[in-house]
């Protein structure tokens, strides 16, 4: 098979595919953002890309080995991202470890800060493979409550470093709103009002 280019002409983003409108002039061909290079920064309308011509398991014409022609590598924005949530995430964790060994906070609070990263950060690996091959979707509501009770970390590991849910303004508002109010929640509970409280609650709660 030898590579074809063309140009795509519109690319849904959210839900990882377009279309591709070859430089011969012949029909726009579908394209799966599981079938682009990972080399490179997400496809936009207008760029310029290579490409050769296959067929999906149903028998339809698509577009596999998709790469840009020009430029448009992975730099800037995302080794920035990725920087930023390092030092956030470092930031975090020596506050917690701080807390915890200083006796304001128990180890139940750093291990529900770990085990709601680890599902969160699941439930976004789930869900970017679901959008690249079409599959049920999680809904950003549930993202957002696993971040508000103690899952923000991972999110922001998945959505820097899995390129998930990083670009949509109104997701990361709503984000960073969850963020704030978890973190809010946690100062009150190092206050003595917050500490009495959450003890009373540890002993009332029967184990079984």
């Amino acid at each position: 098979m030898n590579m074809q280019n063309g140009t795509i002409s519109n690319w849904n983003d959210e839900k990882g595919f377009g279309f591709i409108l070859p430089k011969s002039g012949a029909k726009t061909i579908f394209a799966h953002i599981k079938d682009y290079s990972r080399e490179h920064k997400p496809p936009i309308k207008g760029l310029e890309v290579s490409y050769l011509i296959s067929t999906d398991p149903k028998g339809r014409t698509c577009a596999v080995e998709i790469c840009p022609v020009n430029g448009h590598k992975k730099i800037g924005r995302g080794f920035r991202q990725k920087a930023l949530s390092l030092i956030l995430l470092s930031t975090f964790a020596i506050i917690l470890f701080y807390l915890y060994s200083s006796s304001v906070i128990p180890l139940s609070i750093v291990g529900i800060y770990a085990f709601m990263s680890i599902i969160t950060f699941a439930m976004y690996a789930k869900d970017k493979n679901a959008a690249e091959w079409g599959q049920w979707r999680t809904q950003e509501n549930t993202l957002h409550i696993l971040a508000l009770v103690g899952g923000w970390p991972g999110a922001s590991i998945a959505q820097s470093f899995l390129r998930h849910k990083s670009k949509k303004l109104s997701f990361r508002v709503t984000y960073w709103i969850t963020v704030i109010i978890n973190c809010g929640v946690l100062i009150w509970l190092v206050s003595p009002e917050g500490r009495f409280w959450f003890n009373n609650v540890m002993k009332n709660i029967n184990f079984g």
